[in-house]
C-alpha cells in the first residue's frame, strides 16, 4: 500500500492516513499505519531487525487524515508531553446531515460503553468547536460542511457530540445517520495538524486537501 509522506526527518514521520485503514493493528488483522510505517522504513533504509515506530495519537479507522508518529522513543515520550499540555492541536473538516449555520461550540460528558460512546453525567468533558463553512444541497438532501477545533479527544468525541446535536456526520451509520449512503466515504477528515517538534521545539504544521474531499458529496 503506498503512503503519502508529509514530512521525515531522524525523529518523526507525518502521513497522510487513509480511510478504511486503522491507525495500528488489532485482531482482525487488517492494514494499519504502524506496521505499513515499519515496513517503508525498513525497506527504504534497508534497516535489520526490529523498527520503531511510536504510535502519538490515533484515527478511528473511517476516519481519514493526517498523523504523526515517532521514529525514537524519546521522540515519543516528548510528543506525548505534548499533548498533556495541549500544545497538540488537530482541525477536522466534517459533512454532517441537515443546515447548519454560524459557529458553536459544544460541550458534553461522554463515557465509553461496549465500543460505543454514551453520553453520561459522569463521563468525562468533551469540548470542540465547529465553524459552518459551506452548505450543499444534493437533490433533495441538505448537508453542511463544519470546519471543527477539537479541543479534548476522546473515543469518537466528534461523531457522538455532532450526534447529540440531532447533525450526525454523513455516513456514520453508528451514531444515528440514515439517509443517503454516499459512496461510503465517511464524512470527517482530519485535514490539519500542528506540534512542536520533539527535538528542535520549531511549531510544525501539516494540513492536507479537503475541498476535493467533500465535492464527492455535491455529485
Amino acid at each position: 500500500m503506498a503512503i503519502n509522506i508529509l514530512f521525515e526527518d531522524n525523529h518523526i514521520i507525518v502521513v497522510e492516513k487513509e480511510e478504511n485503514v486503522l491507525s495500528q493493528g488489532d485482531i482482525t488483522n487488517d492494514p494499519n499505519m504502524v506496521d505499513l510505517l515499519k515496513t517503508y522504513i525498513k525497506d527504504k533504509y534497508n534497516k535489520p531487525g526490529n523498527v520503531f515506530v511510536g504510535l502519538i495519537h490515533r484515527l478511528d479507522r473511517r476516519v481519514s487524515g493526517v498523523m504523526v508518529f515517532s521514529k525514537t522513543s524519546k521522540a515519543a515520550s516528548r510528543l506525548s508531553a505534548s499533548i498533556v499540555n495541549n500544545e497538540f492541536k488537530k482541525s477536522y473538516i466534517a459533512v454532517v446531515d441537515g443546515y447548519l449555520e454560524g459557529n458553536k461550540k459544544l460541550i458534553h460528558k461522554l463515557v465509553k460503553k461496549n465500543n460505543i460512546a454514551v453520553e453520561d453525567k459522569n463521563g468525562k468533558e468533551c469540548i470542540l468547536y465547529y465553524n459552518v463553512i459551506k452548505n450543499i444541497t444534493n437533490k433533495d438532501h441538505q448537508m453542511s460542511v463544519l470546519d471543527i477545533d477539537l479541543i479534548t479527544g476522546r473515543y469518537n468525541q466528534i461523531r457522538k457530540q455532532l450526534s447529540l446535536t440531532g447533525h450526525p456526520i454523513v455516513n456514520d451509520f453508528k451514531y444515528g445517520y440514515h439517509k443517503k449512503n454516499y459512496n461510503d466515504q465517511f464524512g470527517l477528515r482530519c485535514y490539519m495538524i500542528s506540534f512542536p517538534h520533539p527535538i528542535t521545539k520549531e511549531i510544525l504544521s501539516f494540513k492536507i486537501d479537503y475541498e476535493n474531499w467533500y465535492s464527492n458529496y455535491i455529485k
